[in-house]
């Protein structure tokens, strides 16, 4: 696998050249699982804290609120370390056969149908434990061992999984979701906790042209103030978190670039996310104090005169 994204990181050399000697020293079987890193995390110091505490062994738990690029760090350090990715997205009928694996019938026998975390701690994957507060507490305690100095998982009827020593596990959890709760001390407790800051102005003009190097930086800049502004108001409670959506901003940038009205492009990926019609007035005032409805493709894109 090539390293293009290890050279694009603002990493100590120290740090890069550990990344490559985990590399070596654990090559991975399944290449399709690795994940490519098409957009890149914008942080030096979130980098340098997550790819140390996985160098240590440790589990990570990436912690913040909406929009603020974890679950993009998580695949951009399973993309880094060149690790077969598995995502556990949570939810309140997840239990721990969904995780582990269950029996099956193979062939007119009763067999062991593996899970996604039996997997990834056969083959040293990464495990992305997606809104991990949404799991039920019964469902997760049976990750204890995995996650702790044992680092092993005992399967009824089939024995004991060691994990692979190339195995990590790195959860995200957001503030305030409808079916969230709070994690218990057992489960915090075997993971290190990174507090995800917002998005800065700056790191979202670049992202916005690492996407669409097309764009004008001038209407990188708007774009970036139109949500700095949102998320003013949400900030505010103005606004409901639903119209603070990074997804939805780049979505609308693409179907812009892809030929469609600004306005309309704003409105699929941002105003209409909330279906109340009096904030949906209040987010299409906002983008429109900084974006004309009269704007065209052509104003915000080069190469389209």
């Amino acid at each position: 696998m090539k390293d293009d994204i290890i050279e694009q990181l603002e990493l100590r050399a120290g740090l890069k050249n550990d990344i490559l000697e985990f590399r070596r020293q654990y090559p991975a079987k399944e290449q399709d699982r690795i994940p490519r890193a098409d957009l890149i995390y914008d942080g030096k110091d979130i980098w340098e804290q997550a790819v140390t505490a996985l160098l240590c062994g440790k589990n990570v738990l990436l912690v913040g609120q909406k929009a603020t690029g974890k679950n993009l760090l998580a695949e951009n350090l399973a993309a880094a370390f060149a690790r077969p990715r598995w995502d556990i997205s949570f939810h309140v009928n997840m239990d721990a056969a969904s995780l582990i694996g269950t029996d099956t019938f193979c062939d007119g026998a009763v067999c062991f149908r593996p899970g996604p975390v039996y997997a990834a701690a056969e083959q040293g994957g990464f495990a992305i434990l997606d809104e991990i507060n949404m799991a039920k507490s019964e469902a997760v305690a049976v990750l204890h061992a995995a996650l702790d100095f044992r680092r092993s998982m005992d399967i009824p009827g089939y024995g004991k999984l060691e994990l692979h020593p190339a195995t990590r596990f790195i959860a995200t959890m957001n503030y305030g979701y409808s079916g969230t709760r709070e994690l218990n001390e057992a489960l915090v407790s075997r993971f290190v906790v990174i507090e995800m800051p917002l998005i800065s102005g700056e790191s979202l003009i670049r992202l916005l042209q690492m996407q669409h190097p097309s764009l004008r930086k001038s209407a990188a800049e708007e774009l970036a103030a139109v949500f700095l502004d949102l998320r003013k108001k949400c900030e505010h409670a103005e606004l409901s978190s639903k119209a603070l959506d990074l997804r939805g901003l780049l979505d609308a940038v693409a179907l812009m670039e892809k030929g469609m009205r600004v306005d309309t492009a704003l409105d699929m990926g941002i105003t209409n996310k909330s279906f109340d019609p009096y904030e949906k007035e209040l987010i299409r005032d906002t983008i429109h104090a900084r974006i004309s409805k009269k704007l065209r493709r052509e104003d915000l894109f080069c190469g389209l005169e």
